[in-house]
């Protein structure tokens, strides 16, 4: 941000913006928001380590999140910007990695499926490289950018947006499953996903395989020091403590695709409820008590971090 208080943005007036959300989504909005120019400090009650973002696989992929008008375009904006990251990786937590999604066809998806590179279609599924990205790594790595950009990230509990109203002029809601109470929006509902963590016996590719007929998903992908197997996604489970069997089943699942899998020795559990909205992603502007500006963005669903960089473009476009 310049010294004399214009920003990025041309000589334009700065803005007061408190983001609310310390996760992928409400991290990567400050930081697009502190880059135009905007004074940004971003509220959140748990440190990014502890947000459901942090749980997350995270591999780029739209999965399960509407409009489907709009999650092409937010997607790919997200893709390209992730594709430069990785050439950064032990500093953003962003490496390309080739996998196979089992079971789908290019025919199936929506148009944005055409532009993506390196996908081969075979009779097993969709060979892709693609962004992987360890959440840990990266969720630092954006306070680090929002910090850098002249913003702050406070932990702070928030009951009622007019308290980020009363010390801002805008205040941006990317607080995921928490819009339920704090808009309140009874259509933000969880999607309940457990993870297993094992020691990596050798694994370089990720592997994905989606039931249709079920809450389970099977998945694996490599990350530093692990090996992230997977999933479940049951809508309405407020579960956060790991079911024994599931782990079980999971790591069972995973097996049957690469049996070293089943001797990986175990080194952590993982549960995230995803911040599903029935009506789809929001995104739109509206107004507080006294004048201030309210923006939405929230209701990713599971794919927060493959939506995030266009969502948030989006967002900051509303903040005017």
């Amino acid at each position: 941000m310049n010294e004399d208080g214009a920003g990025r943005n041309g000589g334009a007036a700065v803005t007061e913006v408190i983001v609310v959300g310390g996760g992928v989504s409400g991290l990567t909005t400050a930081m697009v928001l502190a880059d135009r120019g905007h004074r940004v400090r971003v509220w959140s009650a748990a440190p990014a380590a502890a947000t459901t973002s942090a749980v997350a696989g995270a591999l780029w992929w739209p999965y399960r999140i509407e409009p489907l008008d709009r999650v092409g375009d937010w997607s790919l904006a997200t893709l390209r910007w992730y594709e430069e990251l990785a050439a950064r990786p032990r500093e953003t937590g962003v490496r390309l990695v080739a996998g196979v999604h089992r079971g789908e066809r290019l025919a199936a998806l929506g148009a944005w499926a055409a532009q993506l590179n390196d996908v081969v279609e075979t009779a097993e599924g969709l060979r892709c490289r693609l962004p992987l990205i360890d959440m840990p790594v990266h969720l630092g790595w954006l306070e680090e950018q929002v910090r850098a950009a002249g913003g702050s990230v406070e932990r702070r509990t928030v009951a009622s947006f007019d308290e980020a109203a009363a010390q801002a002029s805008t205040v941006v809601n990317c607080t995921g499953l928490g819009a339920r109470e704090l808009v309140p929006d009874p259509g933000v509902r969880p999607v309940r996903g457990q993870l297993v963590l094992v020691e990596n016996p050798g694994i370089e590719e990720w592997f994905t395989e989606a039931d249709p007929a079920s809450s389970e998903t099977t998945y694996f992908f490599p990350q530093p020091g692990r090996l992230v197997l997977g999933g479940t996604a049951g809508t309405d489970d407020w579960r956060t403590a790991p079911d024994p069997l599931t782990a079980q089943e999971i790591v069972a699942r995973c097996a049957r695709i690469r049996p070293e899998i089943a001797g990986a020795r175990v080194i952590g559990h993982r549960v995230g409820l995803r911040p599903a909205r029935d009506a789809g992603v929001r995104i739109e502007a509206g107004s507080l008590p006294g004048g201030g500006r309210l923006v939405h963005n929230y209701g990713h669903g599971g794919a927060g971090v493959t939506v995030a960089r266009g969502c948030a473009e989006a967002a900051a476009q509303l903040v005017g």
